[in-house]
């Protein structure tokens, strides 16, 4: 996994940064396709697990699943509106 992780940053910097396990390639795979809109049924299988109750403990919905869902909602005055963070707050965070 290692080595894998060590090839990877080459191209995304980022990894050496982050915590790579199986798991994380488990969870990352679910996470794709339940963006996909594949049902969480045959997510459940994918992983193995032996009911739907499972899986949906495993994945959680994204910030762009959360905008979609909220897009279903009548229309209210405010459109779009997102918080975004300044220089500051990025560099602070990218601390943790």
């Amino acid at each position: 996994m290692a080595k894998a992780v060590t090839l990877a940053a080459v191209k995304c910097p980022s990894l050496c940064k982050k915590n790579v396990s199986p798991h994380t390639l488990r969870h990352t795979a679910a996470m794709h396709m339940l963006q996909s809109k594949t049902d969480t049924s045959l997510i459940a299988l994918y992983l193995g697990h032996e009911s739907p109750e499972t899986t949906h403990q495993y994945v959680e919905a994204n910030l762009s699943m959360k905008e979609e869902a909220l897009s279903t909602l009548a229309d209210t005055p405010l459109k779009h509106l997102r918080f975004k963070p300044d220089d500051a707050l990025l560099a602070f965070l990218e601390q943790l």
